[in-house]
């Protein structure tokens, strides 16, 4: 609690920037801890930063520029930016492509980071929600899906985890 109070003492910060952030590294972490508990690259430190910096980036441009107009160019500048960040998390390779679902996770919790950097954590918290929801729960069905595919096309006994399958990122 003490350091709460000495870092709101901090001129120019208040619970108007603390809140939104804390909010960020809450649900970047959620989403996070789901992604790093499932191996994948980007894991629950990316999601909190990932979060955390679109939710500084908003926070900011809302001081810069409180027109609706100034706030949405820096919402633009973080969907460009964050593209290339995805971007690279997809690969090409031999057997397939592979990072699609990882790609589409960072983009999300950019959104998300948007969203509480704006105070629509109501928003944020439902968003972060169904992303678990698609995350976890969509996962057997996508790999019933893809392992009934492959038995079909002649490719048995992967159990539906074909280099093709975005249950497998």
């Amino acid at each position: 609690m003490q350091m709460m109070a000495a870092i709101l003492d901090l001129p120019g910060i208040t619970s108007k920037e603390i809140v939104p952030l804390a909010f960020a590294v809450l649900l970047g972490g959620i989403i996070g801890f789901e992604r790093e508990w499932n191996g994948k690259p980007a894991g629950l430190r990316t999601n909190i930063l990932i979060c955390m910096g679109a939710t500084l980036l908003t926070i900011v441009g809302r001081h810069l520029s409180p027109e609706t107009d100034g706030v949405t160019r820096v919402v633009q500048g973080i969907v460009t930016g964050i593209g290339f960040l995805g971007a690279g998390a997809i690969i090409q390779s031999g057997d397939g492509v592979h990072g699609r679902t990882t790609a589409a996770s960072i983009w999300l919790v950019t959104s998300i980071g948007v969203a509480c950097g704006a105070g629509l954590f109501g928003l944020a918290t439902v968003v972060t929600c169904m992303m678990l929801l698609t995350l976890l729960g969509l996962l057997p069905i996508t790999r019933w899906v893809r392992s009934r595919r492959d038995r079909l096309n002649g490719r048995a006994g992967n159990g539906g985890n074909s280099n093709h399958s975005e249950a497998s990122q």
